[in-house]
């Protein structure tokens, strides 16, 4: 392992590949990304792996729009030698409550605004969107075609393969220990496999940032908590867009290999670092999903899993530099959201680095507006 960098990433999912491509596309040398396992091994690898760009705030709505963008073309714009699997099968939201409605009403009208057009569906056209649908309980929906869903693996691997193409080096299984600064500088970092110095260090080490920003002296607004998540058997193709519900409290998606990954917001989870599996989850997820979507009953679990949200007081990601470390800058707080902002995260992350102009508006992710009560609130999340 080299002993100095210029830039040091901490994290090696797809935060942390997609800073280190961008920072290299726009000239950086000498960067190093640290992964203390594999890559994808953190929440990368344990999501859902959708990509929406039906959000609620418009910071969001940005920068998934740009991210989906990004995603369309990636396999051409990584040289990916094999294919991150976007599949845009569209996402379909669904409305139970009048309170949803009116929130929904809300979105669609901000959305069209910025470009993303989504639409407000009923529910027959919901029925023919994805014709499995238990309509019992539903009283419309929203449906953009252009959101869909990614293999998570693949694409971390196309960002790795072409931040390494450009000249950037990964180290793997070396966890990072300290962090090194000296007169209020960032100095480099300290790992189980030696220390490197460099003088600029980016966190995206996703539900472990706290940790990291911590041995630096700095608390970050965030925590991580455990979200949980299971696959099915494979069985033929059966629904084209990822089904979604706030107030039904789940989303479920067919991906191309013919399973079905879904997941629900479970009450009492522990916010901490643990990933080991909520027993009871599998029957709460299957009683929720099989009254939405009877076809599914007979379908067999394959297996579950968990992984961190690292999350904010507002929902919303934090790209900043720490406040009293120059040098130390953090790209975390995704709160679930991670995967699907890393083409927005990388550019912006680049841009703030290298002092660059500024594509998208990621000055609004500041850790500033924590304590100025400027937060950017996200209403449509599971």
């Amino acid at each position: 392992m080299k002993s100095s960098a210029e830039i040091i990433i901490i994290g090696g999912g797809i935060s942390g590949t997609s800073i280190g491509y961008f920072l290299m596309k726009h000239g950086a040398k000498n960067v190093v990304i640290l992964e203390k396992h594999h890559l994808a091994w953190g929440g990368t690898g344990r999501c859902g792996a959708g990509i929406r760009q039906q959000w609620g705030s418009e910071m969001n709505c940005i920068m998934a729009k740009y991210s989906c963008e990004f995603y369309e073309n990636a396999n051409e714009e990584l040289k990916y030698e094999g294919d991150i699997e976007f599949k845009q099968g569209g996402y379909l939201m669904l409305i139970a409550t009048e309170k949803e409605r009116e929130q929904t009403e809300k979105n669609v009208q901000s959305q069209n605004t910025l470009g993303i057009n989504s639409r407000l569906v009923s529910v027959e056209e919901c029925k023919e969107i994805a014709p499995l649908l238990n309509t019992e309980e539903i009283l419309a929906g929203a449906f953009y075609e252009k959101d869909g869903h990614l293999n998570p693996f693949h694409t971390t691997q196309a960002f790795a393969d072409a931040f390494v193409r450009l000249g950037g080096e990964i180290y793997k299984n070396t966890s990072v220990t300290d962090i090194l600064v000296k007169s209020g500088k960032v100095r480099g970092v300290v790992t189980n496999q030696g220390e490197i110095k460099a003088p600029i260090v980016i966190n995206a080490a996703g539900g472990y940032s706290q940790i990291i920003a911590e041995m630096a002296g700095f608390e970050l607004p965030v925590h991580s908590e455990r979200h949980n998540i299971l696959v099915t058997e494979p069985v033929d193709a059966i629904l084209n867009p990822m089904i979604m519900g706030f107030s039904l409290n789940l989303y479920c998606q067919q991906v191309p290999h013919g399973g079905f990954i879904m997941g629900r917001t479970c009450a009492d989870q522990p916010k901490d670092y643990r990933v080991t599996s909520d027993s009871s989850f599998p029957e709460n997820m299957a009683k929720t999903i099989v009254k939405l979507l009877p076809a599914l009953k007979n379908v067999r679990m394959l297996r579950q899993w968990a992984g961190l949200y690292n999350v904010t007081p507002d929902n919303h990601m934090i790209y900043d530099q720490i406040p009293g470390v120059s040098g130390f800058y953090a790209a975390c707080g995704f709160s679930g959201h991670g995967f699907m902002m890393a083409p927005a995260t990388g550019q912006s992350m680049a841009e703030m680095v290298l002092g660059l102009p500024a594509t998208l508006p990621w000055h609004r992710f500041n850790l500033a507006r924590f304590n100025e009560g400027a937060l950017l609130i996200e209403p449509s999340v599971v």
